[in-house]
């Protein structure tokens, strides 16, 4: 029985082959270096050297006390019982030390087949890991199931009517729109809106949209109020310029008309258009209404139909907005948006931080109170994590077995054996305690047999 070679399991002693490794000042060797990258591990690896040296302890003291009882049973006969126990604890503890070891690494450095388990087939171990998680725990019903018993609708609109709910959806809401706006290129943007109206409003022709629009308009009437101010306005400019009509009769008139025959003309064009408008505004069935109805009319239709007239509607376009109107109809446009969100998302009591505070606090408040509307939500949820789920289940359990296929076989051993490797030691010391236990029965029951 080699005592020595119970420090084999221990991170700090030795490679994965069985190889002594050098250990680095203080104690700590390099493969415990490695894994101590945390104060959590370094915990860890404290508590799994504890445990090995209480289990190596167990196996020293049951070593000790069968030395002993051997060596007196023949004058005390009574420790040939304590003899079976501490044979019996050896047998378990050096058994259950071989077992926990040959997953790790090689005990005592011997080849044996079947043992260091973990470095040998870690692969096939992460690759099991990735399908079993994906099987039992990445499955629809499983998701859907564990989120319906959150009822995160209900949770989520308690914490959005609460006191500082809102304040802080503002406050990220804020800081995103803000690094929107660092990333984003000006000119990018400017870019694109400019690219969307050319896109939407510049490349479609003007004219069938707006004669189909127009033609509704006018089908519906809704004209006649603006033919009625117009002719109101003309029947009060006629009541308040009759010398302008006086004065426009006389400039044209030939210079040999004497001036009263002028005023004489003036009063009677003025008299006579002055009844006409009045008269155009009094009859709402007047003959010049009916020829501005038809005239729209027509106009709407043949900006739908005529080629001509369609041509023409995209020429006056054309001259609206040319190529300069249209780059800087985009930089206002952007630079409005931007300087608008970027004052009120810096100011807490803008109107919109206001309101978009008030918004999000009345959502919580209806997620809360309003049952239909929590169960859509969250049967929403459900269905998004759902579709995540399905879609995406291989992708994301492949991360373990990606993750384990990089690492070297030595580190993915020693992650897990830092992991279970503690209580796998209470294995050990079971199987000492057990094993006592099971000797000392042995050799009762073969005593009292056999005599």
């Amino acid at each position: 029985m080699q005592v020595n070679s119970e420090q084999i399991p221990t991170p700090a002693h030795t490679h994965a082959d069985g190889a002594p490794e050098t250990p680095r000042p203080g104690g700590v060797s390099a493969v415990a270096h490695s894994t101590a990258v945390s104060e959590n591990d370094a915990a860890k690896a404290a508590a799994l050297r504890r445990m090995k040296s209480v289990a190596l302890a167990l196996l020293i003291g049951m070593a000790v006390v069968f030395t002993v009882a051997f060596a007196l049973q023949k004058q005390y006969p009574w420790l040939e019982y304590v003899r079976a126990a501490a044979e019996g604890g050896m047998v378990g503890a050096l058994a259950d030390w071989f077992a926990v070891t040959a997953l790790f690494k090689y005990p005592m450095g011997l080849k044996i087949p079947h043992t260091a388990i973990i470095p040998r087939r870690k692969d096939q171990i992460g690759a099991s890991l990735s399908d079993f998680v994906e099987n039992n725990f990445l499955s629809e019903h499983v998701v859907q199931d564990k989120l319906a018993s959150v009822d995160i609708a209900r949770k989520a609109g308690e914490w959005l009517r609460s006191p500082g709910g809102p304040e802080r959806v503002a406050k990220e809401g804020s800081a995103v729109i803000r690094g929107a706006f660092t990333v984003l290129n000006d000119d990018d943007v400017q870019a694109v809106i400019e690219g969307m109206f050319r896109k939407h409003v510049l490349t479609p022709p003007w004219g069938p949209p707006v004669g189909r629009m127009a033609e509704r308009l006018f089908a519906e009437g809704h004209h006649h109020t603006l033919v009625d101010l117009l002719v109101d306005r003309a029947v009060d400019w006629m009541a308040t310029n009759h010398d302008t009509v006086n004065r426009l009769v006389s400039d044209r008139s030939p210079l040999w008309v004497p001036p009263f025959l002028d005023h004489m003309v003036g009063d009677k064009v003025h008299t006579e258009l002055s009844k006409f408008v009045r008269a155009v505004q009094e009859d709402p069935d007047h003959q010049v209404r009916r020829s501005i109805d038809t005239y729209l009319t027509e106009l709407a239709h043949d900006l739908q139909h005529d080629p001509a007239m369609i041509a023409r509607a995209e020429g006056i376009k054309a001259q609206i907005l040319g190529d300069p109107e249209v780059r800087e109809l985009a930089s206002r446009t952007w630079g409005t948006i931007k300087n608008a969100l970027l004052t009120a998302v810096d100011d807490p009591g803008s109107e919109l931080s206001l309101r978009f505070k008030a918004a999000v606090r009345d959502f919580g408040t209806r997620l809360v109170e309003d049952t239909e509307l929590a169960g859509k939500v969250n049967t929403w949820i459900g269905d998004a994590a759902g579709y995540l789920v399905n879609t995406y289940r291989s992708d994301i359990a492949g991360v373990i077995s990606d993750t384990v296929a990089r690492w070297d076989a030595e580190e993915t051993s020693q992650k897990i054996e830092l992991q279970v490797g503690k209580d796998l030691q209470y294995i050990r010391i079971n199987g000492t305690v057990v094993g006592a236990l099971a000797g000392l029965a042995i050799f009762t029951v073969a005593h009292l047999v056999f005599g």
